[in-house]
């Protein structure tokens, strides 16, 4: 199956997906098939902070569009931020879209896992993961701290690296959610921690959004 990306929200996010996507294609033995198009990351966090589901629906369409001229037969959003106008953007699109939301959960469930810290941006996290994850509970970060981790995800975002302060951030949060807050695993609902997390050396209990979709991808592209 020929697998068509909007990347680009963020750059470290797309290069993540790519990067797993080779290694798994690698791994079955599979030819992968892929284009890559771009979508701004500031347009989508403008459009999420208005909650502006058409404006950013006509973009991914637009970013479709392309996509079915270059051949491909499925599209993937690379942005848990950006599936915030998935179902809207799933009725109009003409190709299938493999769902992050939908893989997460399923994902999840599956975990037996029932609490859940989470780590995104502010909408992701106070919208406890767009409501997605129906009887889970998604537990987010408080106030002050839910506020420090949304600054430290878009900017760590839009640079496409991380900082020594933005780790610290990440790291109070995550303390305070297997703590206090009595978290079983923190959801990476930010495909841009990848950044942080996603060289495989941390010992916390996690679940990583991004990867999950990588796998549910695969599993559909690369089918025999």
């Amino acid at each position: 199956m020929h697998i068509g990306l909007i990347g680009g929200i963020g750059p470290a996010a797309t290069d993540y997906y790519y990067r797993n996507l080779v290694r798994l294609a690698a791994e079955r033995r599979a030819t992968l098939d892929m284009t890559v198009v771009h979508a701004d990351s500031p347009t989508l966090l403008a459009n999420l902070t208005r909650d502006d589901k058409a404006a950013q629906t006509a973009i991914y369409q637009r970013l479709t569009e392309r996509l079915v001229r270059a051949g491909a037969q499925c599209v993937v959003v690379t942005s848990v931020a950006g599936h915030f106008c998935i179902d809207d953007f799933a009725a109009v699109t003409p190709l299938p879209v493999i769902d992050m939301l939908a893989q997460v959960r399923a994902a999840v469930e599956a975990s037996g896992v029932h609490r859940l810290g989470i780590l995104g941006t502010e909408t992701v996290m106070a919208s406890h993961f767009y409501g997605g994850l129906g009887a889970i509970e998604i537990v987010p970060p408080p106030g002050e701290m839910l506020e420090a981790v949304h600054r430290a995800y878009v900017t760590m975002a839009a640079k496409g690296a991380v900082s020594d302060d933005q780790r610290a951030i990440f790291a109070r949060a995550c303390a305070h959610l297997l703590g206090e807050a009595g978290a079983e695993a923190i959801m990476l609902a930010g495909t841009d921690l990848a950044l942080v997390y996603g060289d495989g050396s941390t010992d916390l209990p996690i679940v990583d959004c991004a990867m999950v979709h990588v796998e549910a991808i695969a599993r559909n592209a690369f089918a025999s």
